[in-house]
């Protein structure tokens, strides 16, 4: 039974006259009696006793009605819980990020957005590359802010907001402690430690699996957080390349941040499940870029 024919049926159940339903749907007399005929031709049996002064629901057409109610009721249900949450600001908006620079925004966004909406609550939580977008396709958040590019048949992804010089990494006793800078080349000269589980696609971009010259560069998968990432570096387990901010939120005595020469800054964007863009996301991401002008953070391919 197609929608609108349930919604005929149950609204005759109910009202018991034709005329009456057709008024209470929008529909004609004709429309009501013609899906009433098509629904007993279907199903070969008679769903409602008529007469010149009354309809009543045959045995067969009350078990029907009290079947689909149920069901109608709860799928009515859910389509105006989808409604609400896609044009309304109410319940919680769950929003990750991967990265400290991007995370010192979404806060100051979150707070604003908390003003604006009152009856929607915003939750913020980190997000490591190891997990990547485990919590996006688990229904644990509604939006992501994270490494571009993002290569998924079931996310969609925006524009770069803002990018982030890429450094290198290196124990305070590593011969590259004392360069002023490096090249993609000499990321072939020791071992580098990238996150295990991170898309492939993802990886490559990050820390490219050779060097322009074709020396190849040996990666070495660690899953492990930020912090656990920079102990193994300091003690001379293997670089790490990561954005220039590592040295405004993770300066340590025991390692040494080199700029990378010739690699592009990491891009950092919006992320969220195929058609989940709904107008609290919308809301949040204006927010959250007029953050990042307040900020001054260099922004990259943006619709103004």
């Amino acid at each position: 039974m197609e929608r609108r024919d349930i919604e005929i049926f149950l609204t005759l159940a109910e009202e018991l006259h034709f005329a009456r339903t057709a008024e209470r749907l929008g529909v004609s007399g004709a429309r009501v009696s013609q899906t009433i005929k098509q629904l007993e031709r279907r199903f070969g049996v008679a769903l409602f006793q008529r007469t010149s002064r009354q309809v009543a629901l045959t045995p067969v057409g009350n078990a029907l009605r009290e079947d689909v109610q149920a069901g109608y009721q709860r799928i009515q249900e859910g389509i105006a819980k989808a409604v609400a949450a896609g044009r309304g600001f109410t319940g919680t908006l769950r929003v990750g990020f991967s990265s400290p620079l991007v995370g010192e925004a979404i806060m100051a966004a979150g707070e604003t957005f908390r003003a604006r909406h009152p009856d929607c609550e915003v939750r913020i939580r980190e997000v490591h590359l190891s997990e990547a977008f485990r919590a996006l396709r688990d229904d644990e958040l509604d939006l992501q802010i994270t490494e571009l590019p993002v290569q998924e048949n079931d996310l969609s992804s925006g524009p770069a907001l803002l990018r982030d010089p890429r450094m290198l990494a290196v124990s305070a006793r590593h011969p590259f402690a004392r360069r002023d800078s490096v090249t993609v080349e000499d990321l072939a000269r020791d071992t580098v430690l990238v996150p295990a589980d991170a898309p492939a696609y993802l990886l490559d971009t990050l820390i490219p699996p050779q060097t322009p010259g074709g020396r190849p560069i040996q990666r070495e998968k660690v899953l492990t957080s930020r912090q656990e990432l920079l102990t193994l570096v300091s003690g001379g387990a293997g670089m790490a390349v990561v954005g220039g901010q590592a040295t405004r939120y993770h300066a340590r005595p025991d390692i040494v941040y080199v700029p990378i020469v010739g690699m592009p800054p990491i891009e950092y964007g919006p992320v969220w499940p195929v058609g989940g863009q709904t107008s609290r996301v919308r809301s949040f991401l204006a927010l959250l870029l007029a953050e990042l002008d307040r900020q001054s953070f260099l922004l990259a391919g943006l619709d103004r």
